[in-house]
C-alpha cells in the first residue's frame, strides 16, 4: 500500500517549467518513442506533415502536432507498435528567396555565387535553422521518433523522387509543353496555386475602342484592368447569340498600335450581360483567354518577360515594367481617342506571390508537366472504393470536386534549390531520362530547373520508410495507419499523396502490391484552422498571431495541448485565446492537487477492490461513472473526436471526482471502517483517469501517475479500458439525489448570505423515504450542518424535490438569515413555477396539439402541470410565512 510517504515523490507545486524539459528527455533516452519494424505488435504509423525547414512551429502546426502525438501515444498504450515519423521539407521558393534577400544585404546575387556555389550556402542556412524546428517539437512532448528523421532532399529521398520521375517519364505521365502558368517576375519562376493568394485590389476598369472611330463603321468597345495585356490582344470575342455584334463576327479589326488586324469570334464563354458584352482575347496572359485561344486556334504572342517587362512587340513600349505599359497604354489610347470609359475603382480579386508579394503575371511559359487524369481517377477511387475513409465524411464532395475535375500539374521551376529535374538534353534534341545511378551519355547536359516542392512531398509517406528499397519499415508500417492534416491543403498535398501512393501500389514496386498497399494512408483526418478567441484567422497584419512556445514558457505544454484537443472537431476551425490557456492550466493544478491529496491519505493501486457488496454507494457510483467515461473518451478518439473526450475527461474529472468524490471520501476516509477501502477506490479511479489524459497531458500525468503507482512510465502503461461490470443504477441515483439536496442547501446558504464555513443546525424530513438515511452525515459533511438539538426551532426551511422524494430542511438560522433575500428568491421560484403552469396549461388547452401529440408526451405534460401546481401552493404557503405579498 501506499504511504503518506509517497507524496515526497511531488513536488509541493506544479511548476511545468521546473519539470517538461526534463521528462521529455528521459522519454527518448529510454527509447519509448523509437519503432521496432521487427515487433510481432499491431503496426500504427503517422507521417508528420513537414513543416519547411526556414521557419518556425506556429499555432496551426502546434495544434496538428498535438492531436497527431495524442493518437500515437494512445496506440502506445494500446500495445501497438508506433512509429511516428519526423521530418522536414526543404521549402524551395520559401528557402531560396530567403537566402537571396540575405544576399541583397551583402551586395550579391545567386548569380554571383554561381548554382554549386548559392546551393551549399542553402545547405548551410538549412542546418544552422532547422534545429529550432526540433526543439520546439520536443517542448510541445511530440512522441516521435527522432531515429527515423527525415529531409525531402536527403539521399535516400532523392532517390525516390528521381525513381519516380523516370517511372511517370516513361509511362508517358510525364511531358513538357508550352502551358500558361502562376509567374513570378521577382522570383522568375512558375509558383504553384497555393503559394499565390488572391486579395481585392482597387483598379482601374478602362474601357476602349478597337476598329474605326466612325460610330457607323464597324467598331467593339472592350474593358480591361491590365491595359498593357492588349498589346498580346489576338483576337475580340463575343456571344454567338448576341445579336449586336452578328455582322461583325467573322471580320478583322486593326489593332492600334500593331501593324495587324485581329480578328472578331463568338465563344460561349463570353457573358452578354457583362459591360459592353465584348472582352479582348490575350491568351498568353489569362487563363481564360488561354482556354478560347485553344478553342480557337488563336496566336498566343508572349509580350512579357521573365521580369514582366514587354518585349517584342515593336512598339514604342517594348522595355517598359508592366505597371510603367500600362500607364503608358493607356495615355497613347487616350491621345487616339479611343478611351471610352474609365471607373475608378474598380474592386477585384488578384492573385499575389505569398513569398514577394508582387502580384503574379499569368504567363504562356515552356514547363514540365504531370498527366494527371489516370493518377486523378486512382486517388477519387481510393476513396469511394473505402480504402481510404475522410473524417469528416462532410469533406469527400470536396475531395470529389478536385480530383474528378483536376488539370495537368506544373512541376517545374526556375530555381536552383530543390530536386533537379532529372532530364538530360543531347546536342541535336534529344531528351533522356536516366535511371538512378545511371550516368548520362556524354555530351548532355542536364535540365536547369528543379521540381515543385509539392512533387518532393507527395512520395512522403513511402520514401521516409525507404522506397524504393524493399525496406523492414515498408513492410512493417506502409500503408500509414492516419494522416493529420489541414482541410487548406486538402488538394496541394493529400491529393498528390494520393495520387502517387495509389500509382506506386499499382505498379508493384519494392512488394507494395504484395500488401495491397494501394494508398498512403488508410484515414484521413482534417482538422481545420486555429482562429483567435474572436473567431479571427491569425495573421501578421493583425498581430494576433500566438507564439505556441510563449504559451508553453507561461502556462506549460499541458495547458497549451489541453486548450487545442479540446476545441478539435473534425473539419471545423478552433477559436483558443490566453483564457483558455489559463482554464487548462488551472486543470492541470487542480489534477496534481486532487493526486496529492489522494497521496496524503493513502490512496494505493495496490492489490484488487473489495467485493462490490463491501463498497459505498460513493464508490460504486464514482467507478460506474469511470466506466462510462472511459467508453466515451474511446469512441471519441476512434472517430477523431478529440473534444468530445478531452471534454468527458475534463468533466468527470472536475466536476465527480474533484468536487464530488473526493468531497465524500474525506467523509469516508474518518470513519474507520471505510478508510482502506477508500483509499483503494481513489487508487482505482485516479489511475486510469491519469492514464486516459495522458495522450493529451503527458507531463503532468507521468509525474503523478508514477508517484501513485509507482510505475515505470504512464507513456507505456496500458490504455485504461471500462470494467466491464454492471452499472449500479440504485447507487448512481441515490448519489445524485445526495448531490442534488447538497447543491440546494448550499444554494440556500449562499443566498442568505451565510459563511461558507458557518455550521447551521437542522432538522431534515424525507430522508428515509428518499432512501437517503444513511446519507446525513454527508450531507452534514458537506452542507455544514449540525444535528437539531432539543430546544430546536426552526426558523427557515427549504423543500428540495428528489428522484423518489420531497426532503424538507429545517434550519435554525437565528439572526442569520436575511428575511428580505428569501422572500425574493422564494418569489423568483414561484414566478418559475406560475410560468411553467401557464405554459403546460396552454398546451393542454390546444385541440390541435392533443389530437397529434404521442400519449406519453401529454402524460408528460400532464406531470409537469401538476408539479407545477404543488409548487405554486408550496412556494405562496412560505412566502406568505415570510410576510410576502
Amino acid at each position: 500500500m501506499t504511504t503518506p510517504d509517497a507524496t515526497s515523490a511531488l513536488p509541493a507545486a506544479w511548476n511545468p517549467a521546473d519539470h517538461e524539459q526534463e521528462l521529455y528527455q528521459g522519454w527518448v533516452d529510454a527509447g519509448y518513442f523509437t519503432a521496432d519494424a521487427s515487433s510481432d505488435k499491431p503496426p500504427f504509423s503517422i507521417v508528420i506533415p513537414p513543416p519547411n525547414v526556414n521557419g518556425s512551429l506556429h499555432m496551426g502546426h502546434a495544434y496538428e502536432h498535438v492531436l497527431m502525438d495524442a493518437l500515437s501515444r494512445r496506440r502506445r498504450m494500446q500495445g501497438y507498435e508506433v512509429l511516428w515519423l519526423p521530418g522536414m521539407d526543404h521549402a524551395a521558393i520559401a528557402m531560396q528567396t530567403m537566402v537571396e534577400r540575405k544576399l541583397a544585404d551583402e551586395g550579391k546575387t545567386r548569380d554571383d555565387l554561381g548554382r554549386d556555389a548559392f546551393i551549399e550556402r542553402v545547405w548551410q542556412e538549412k542546418e544552422a535553422i532547422s534545429g529550432s524546428i526540433a526543439g520546439q517539437m520536443r517542448r510541445l512532448g511530440d512522441s516521435v521518433d527522432w531515429s527515423r528523421e527525415r529531409f525531402t532532399m536527403d539521399d535516400g529521398l532523392s532517390s525516390a523522387v528521381h525513381t519516380i520521375f523516370k517511372q511517370l517519364f516513361d509511362d508517358g505521365l510525364i511531358y513538357q509543353a508550352e502551358r500558361l502558368v502562376n509567374w513570378s517576375p521577382t522570383l522568375q519562376t512558375a509558383v504553384s496555386d497555393i503559394e499565390v493568394k488572391y486579395e481585392d485590389v482597387d483598379g482601374e476598369l478602362i474601357s476602349f475602342r478597337y476598329g474605326s472611330m466612325k460610330d457607323d463603321e464597324p467598331h467593339i468597345v472592350v474593358a480591361t484592368t491590365r491595359l498593357e495585356t492588349m498589346l498580346g490582344d489576338t483576337a475580340i470575342a463575343v456571344h454567338p447569340d448576341d445579336d449586336r455584334y452578328a455582322k461583325l463576327v467573322g471580320t478583322e479589326l486593326e489593332h492600334p498600335f500593331l501593324d495587324r488586324r485581329i480578328p472578331v469570334i463568338a465563344d460561349d464563354y463570353v457573358d452578354p450581360e457583362f459591360g459592353s458584352g465584348a472582352v479582348k482575347i490575350t491568351p498568353a496572359h489569362d487563363p481564360n483567354d488561354f482556354a478560347i485561344g485553344q478553342r480557337h486556334d488563336l496566336p498566343m504572342p508572349t509580350i512579357l518577360d521573365e521580369q514582366a517587362r514587354v518585349v517584342d512587340t515593336g512598339t514604342r513600349f517594348d522595355g517598359m515594367d508592366r505597371f510603367a505599359a500600362r500607364k503608358a497604354v493607356c495615355e497613347a489610347l487616350r491621345e487616339q481617342g479611343r478611351i471610352v470609359k474609365e471607373v475608378r475603382p474598380y474592386q477585384h480579386s488578384v492573385g499575389h506571390s505569398e513569398r514577394t508579394g508582387e502580384p503574379i503575371e499569368p504567363r504562356l511559359s515552356m514547363q514540365w508537366w504531370v498527366a494527371v487524369e489516370s493518377l486523378a481517377k486512382r486517388a477519387g477511387d481510393a476513396v469511394r472504393d473505402g480504402e481510404t475513409k475522410i473524417h469528416p465524411e462532410s469533406m469527400e464532395p470536396r475531395w470529389f470536386g478536385w480530383v474528378d475535375d483536376m488539370h495537368d500539374w506544373c512541376i517545374s521551376r526556375q530555381l536552383w534549390w530543390g530536386h533537379r529535374i532529372p532530364i538530360w538534353y543531347g546536342p541535336d534534341g534529344e531528351v533522356v531520362c536516366p535511371a538512378p545511378g545511371e550516368e548520362p551519355p556524354a555530351g548532355y547536359t542536364q535540365e536547369t530547373d528543379v521540381l515543385d516542392t509539392w512533387f518532393s512531398s507527395g512520395l512522403w509517406p513511402f520514401s521516409t520508410m525507404g522506397w524504393p528499397d524493399d525496406t523492414a519499415d515498408l513492410r512493417k508500417f506502409y500503408p500509414t495507419s492516419v494522416l493529420v492534416t489541414g482541410y487548406d491543403i486538402l488538394f496541394f498535398w493529400v491529393a498528390r499523396m494520393m495520387m502517387f501512393g495509389t500509382y506506386v501500389g499499382a505498379k508493384d514496386t519494392a512488394g507494395l502490391a504484395q500488401r495491397d498497399a494501394k494508398v498512403p494512408f488508410t484515414d484521413l483526418f482534417l482538422h481545420g484552422l486555429v482562429r483567435d478567441e474572436h473567431g479571427r484567422k491569425m495573421s501578421k497584419s493583425r498581430g494576433n498571431g500566438i507564439d505556441p512556445l510563449d504559451w508553453v514558457e507561461r502556462f506549460g505544454a499541458d495547458a497549451l495541448r489541453f486548450t487545442l484537443a479540446r476545441g478539435a472537431n473534425p473539419g471545423s476551425d478552433i477559436s483558443v485565446g490566453e483564457d483558455h490557456a489559463q482554464s487548462s492550466r488551472n486543470f492541470a493544478t487542480k489534477l496534481f492537487n486532487a493526486t496529492r491529496f489522494a497521496l496524503m491519505n493513502n490512496a494505493t493501486c495496490a492489490g484488487g477492490l473489495p467485493p462490490r457488496e463491501q463498497l459505498t454507494d460513493a464508490d460504486r457510483w464514482i467507478l460506474g461513472r469511470l466506466d462510462e467515461v472511459l467508453a466515451e473518451v474511446d469512441a471519441g478518439f476512434e472517430s477523431f473526436e478529440f473534444a468530445k473526450a478531452c471534454e468527458a475527461l475534463y468533466h468527470f474529472a472536475w466536476d465527480e471526482v474533484c468536487d464530488w468524490y473526493l468531497e465524500l471520501a474525506k467523509v469516508q476516509i474518518g470513519d474507520d471502517a471505510l478508510k482502506d477501502s477508500t483509499a483503494r477506490v481513489l487508487g482505482a479511479v485516479l489511475d486510469p483517469l491519469l492514464r486516459a489524459l495522458s495522450p493529451v497531458m503527458p507531463f503532468v500525468t507521468e509525474t503523478l501517475w508514477k508517484a501513485l503507482t509507482g510505475g515505470e512510465s504512464v507513456v507505456i502503461a496500458q490504455w485504461p479500458r471500462p470494467s466491464g461490470l454492471p452499472s449500479d443504477e440504485k447507487s448512481a441515483a441515490s448519489i445524485e439525489d445526495l448531490q442534488k439536496l447538497i447543491t440546494e442547501v448550499r444554494r440556500f446558504r449562499s443566498d442568505q448570505g451565510l459563511r461558507p464555513g458557518q455550521r447551521v443546525a437542522a432538522k431534515i424530513s424525507g430522508l428515509d423515504t428518499a432512501g437517503l438515511a444513511d446519507k446525513r452525515h454527508f450531507l452534514d459533511s458537506l452542507a455544514r450542518l449540525d444535528p437539531a438539538q432539543d430546544g430546536f426551532t426552526a426558523t427557515a426551511s427549504i423543500e428540495v424535490r428528489l428522484s423518489e422524494e420531497t426532503v424538507l430542511v429545517d434550519l435554525d438560522t437565528s439572526g442569520t438569515v436575511d428575511v428580505e433575500a428569501e422572500k425574493r428568491r422564494v418569489a423568483k421560484d414561484l414566478a418559475v413555477a406560475e410560468k411553467e403552469m401557464a405554459t403546460t396549461t396552454a398546451k393542454l388547452g390546444n385541440e390541435q396539439f392533443l389530437a397529434k401529440a404521442p400519449d406519453a408526451v401529454v402524460e408528460k405534460i400532464r406531470a409537469r402541470q401538476a408539479l407545477a401546481q404543488e409548487e405554486i401552493a408550496r412556494l405562496g404557503a412560505k412566502l406568505a410565512a415570510l410576510g410576502g405579498a
